[in-house]
């Protein structure tokens, strides 16, 4: 340090970090130890155990830091808007040359002005029913399309889109952009959602562009996570109001898993965050190509089960009609061709719903039903033609079956002689009979 006749003093050049420890000195000279009082905001808990966090007031904010040593002592769990008296020493954080609060012991000192305000109209609306479970409803099972409100920029529309396309990639989305953050938010967000009411309300109805919008079974309303500042657009009165008159289930996904918001008191069901809620409203599609194995499944023994019956009707015909005559015999080889045919018919259609499975949609149980149908029909057609081949149908107009004492079939005349005692089955019962003379050929 020198100086120059006629010049001021030259200051002294400092190094970087030398100046960063001198402050630190002097803070640690000055105000250590100290306590100081304000709200949380930007509360975090690094995997390491370190809580990272700041403290304000109106007036102003302190960026703080308690370590893991200090954070194991905290009997409870600090949240963004609590009122809290910190104990500890204010440092510089020479990497950063920031100034920072070292926090050795943490109290609550009462709630924060946003988490009073924040409880008052949760108990308000609380009271007014808008939180009744009774008025809760369930989520469809497979919605025709999904409604969707947050905002364009938003990492929770890009963490939407890519779960439901996961999921149920054949489900159209309508997404409706709102702001989620801001004094505008709220407003925004209300105006989004009646826009989906309409749509919902209209069924398939053309969008502005002519195109037709698909039928809304569901809403989703997402934001990622942030601090309670962050998230208070979903802490608006109206935008609560608004969410109980939703006419389709609504699904609200803010924040993280510890984060709660009055839209997701009102909402039909909280998810813990946008994949979430994402993942609530679209069942996975190895579940919907699992049914359909099971349906083919049931459909297949349905069908053998008919046959099967099938099968011993004929068997008690042919028992009841004694020894069958030659065309009962080919009919029923020609039933079991059938039948044999129609076994492989169904297992061609079995094959082919199996390469067809991505393709189908919410009206999987009609079609299967349809094939179900189509298959009774086939096999009661082949009934009624077995049927229309029955001897006794043909006893009915007025013919006889001849069988000698020993119950055999009497075809030919040269298998009569005179005085031999025969029995003749007609339609409705069996008479004696006895050849008076000798049979002659036609």
């Amino acid at each position: 340090m020198f100086e120059r006749p006629g010049l001021a003093a030259t200051p002294r050049i400092w190094e970087v970090g030398a100046l960063c420890r001198a402050i630190a000195d002097a803070l640690e000279a000055k105000f250590n130890p100290v306590a100081v009082r304000g709200e949380i905001t930007g509360f975090s808990r690094a995997s390491s155990g370190h809580c990272y966090f700041s403290i304000k007031d109106a007036n102003g904010q302190l960026r703080c830091a308690m370590f893991r040593r200090a954070a194991t002592l905290l009997d409870f769990s600090p949240r963004d808007g609590e009122l809290v008296e910190v104990r500890g020493r204010l440092g510089v954080y020479e990497a950063r040359g920031d100034l920072q609060f070292i926090v050795e012991s943490m109290q609550r000192a009462g709630q924060g002005a946003l988490f009073e305000q924040f409880l008052r109209l949760k108990a308000q609306l609380e009271a007014e029913g808008l939180f009744d479970a009774a008025r809760k409803r369930a989520l469809p099972l497979m919605p025709r399309g999904v409604g969707l409100v947050t905002s364009l920029g938003a990492a929770a529309l890009h963490d939407v889109v890519t779960a439901l396309r996961r999921r149920v990639p054949h489900i159209q989305v309508v997404l409706v952009p709102a702001q989620v953050q801001g004094a505008a938010a709220p407003a925004s967000l209300v105006a989004a959602l009646s826009k989906l009411y309409r749509l919902a309300q209209a069924g398939q109805a053309p969008g502005a562009d002519n195109s037709l919008h698909p039928p809304i079974d569901a809403i989703l309303l997402v934001r990622g996570g942030g601090s309670m500042e962050d998230l208070w657009a979903f802490n608006d009165e109206q935008l609560a109001r608004t969410i109980v008159q939703s006419p389709v289930p609504l699904i609200c996904g803010v924040g993280h898993e510890t984060d709660f918001t009055i839209a997701d008191f009102c909402a039909d069901l909280r998810a813990p965050t946008p994949t979430a809620a994402a993942e609530l409203v679209a069942q996975p599609r190895a579940v919907w190509l699992g049914a359909l194995d099971l349906m083919a499944e049931r459909l297949a023994d349905g069908v053998q089960r008919q046959l099967d019956t099938r099968h011993q009707r004929l068997d008690q015909a042919g028992a009841r009609l004694g020894r069958p005559s030659g065309l009962v015999a080919r009919q029923q080889m020609q039933l079991a061709r059938l039948a044999q045919h129609m076994r492989h018919g169904v297992l061609l259609k079995l094959q082919r719903l199996a390469h067809t499975q991505q393709a189908l949609g919410a009206d999987l149980p009609v079609k299967l039903q349809r094939r179900l149908t189509q298959h009774a029909d086939r096999l009661d057609r082949a009934s009624l033609r077995l049927e229309l081949l029955n001897p006794r149908l043909v006893l009915q107009r007025g013919y006889a079956l001849l069988t000698d004492g020993d119950g055999h079939a009497v075809t030919s005349v040269q298998q009569a002689r005179p005085g031999d005692a025969l029995r003749a089955t007609l339609a409705d019962g069996a008479v004696d009979v006895t050849v008076a003379a000798q049979p002659r050929l036609l």
